[in-house]
C-alpha cells in the first residue's frame, strides 16, 4: 500500500509512520520539520500543510492519514481547513482504500481550547461527509479521536506534578496512551477494518465517561 501520513516528525504521526514501515508499506510523510526516519520505503516532504500551492503531486495514494495538527495556534486553519484540502487532493479518488482523520476526544466533549474544540468537531462532521463520497470506491473513512497521549505537545501538563495528578484523577485507567498504542488503532482502522465507516472512535482511557457527580449523602 502507498500510505500518505501528515505530521510524521514526532508523536502519534511518527509512531504511525514507523508501524506502517515495519509492516512493509511505502510511506510518504509531510511535516513542517525535517524528516528523522531513515528507511528505504520512506519519502519525506518538509512542508507546512497550509501551503496548498506547494503540495507535491502524488498519484495513487491508497491510505491517507491526516494526523498533523496544532493546539491553540491557528487550529481551524491547520486542523480542519488543511485537512479538508489534503483529503480532497489525495484522498477522494478511485485508488483510495481508506482515510483516517486523527481527531480528538475534545471534539466530542468540548473540553479544550475553544478553537481547538471547534476544529476537531469539524473533523467529526467532515469525516462523515467523506465516508459517503468514498464509498463508491469501496473505501472507508473514519476519525480516531484520542484523549491524552504522551507526546511532546503535552509536556506542559505532563511535567507539572500538580496538574498531572488532577488529570490522572479524571482518567479511569490512571494513565495516558502511548503514541504506539494510538498507532495500533490507526493501523487497524485503515488496514484490518473493511466495513466500519463514517465513525469517530474515541480512545481516551475512559476520560469522557467520568462524570464527577458530587452530592450530599
Amino acid at each position: 500500500m502507498k500510505v500518505l501520513i501528515t505530521g510524521t516528525s514526532q508523536g502519534i504521526g511518527r509512531a504511525i509512520c514507523q508501524l506502517f514501515l515495519d509492516k512493509g508499506h511505502e510511506v510518504i510523510g509531510f511535516d513542517k520539520n525535517e524528516g528523522n526516519i531513515i528507511n528505504d520505503n520512506y519519502t519525506h516532504y518538509q512542508i507546512d500543510i497550509r501551503d496548498y500551492d506547494k503540495l507535491p503531486e502524488i498519484s495513487r495514494v491508497n491510505i491517507l492519514i491526516n494526523n498533523a495538527g496544532t493546539q491553540n495556534e491557528d487550529d481551524i486553519d491547520t486542523n480542519l481547513k488543511a485537512l479538508i484540502h489534503l483529503t480532497e487532493k489525495y484522498g477522494v479518488q478511485q485508488d483510495i482504500h481508506s482515510i483516517l482523520n486523527i481527531g480528538s476526544a475534545s471534539g466530542h466533549t468540548g473540553s479544550e481550547f475553544p478553537e481547538y474544540c471547534a476544529s476537531k468537531g469539524g473533523v467529526i462532521a467532515y469525516t462523515k461527509n467523506v465516508a459517503l463520497r468514498v464509498a463508491e470506491f469501496g473505501a472507508t473513512c473514519n476519525s480516531l479521536d484520542p484523549g491524552g497521549v504522551l507526546t511532546p505537545l503535552n509536556k506542559p501538563v505532563m511535567e507539572d506534578d500538580k496538574l498531572w495528578a488532577q488529570i490522572m484523577n479524571e482518567t479511569p485507567l490512571d494513565r495516558w496512551a502511548t503514541p504506539e498504542e494510538i498507532a495500533q488503532w490507526a493501523y487497524f482502522l485503515t488496514m484490518t477494518n473493511s466495513f466500519c465507516t463514517g465513525q469517530s472512535i474515541v480512545v481516551d482511557g475512559g476520560e469522557s465517561i467520568k462524570h464527577n457527580f458530587i452530592w450530599v449523602y
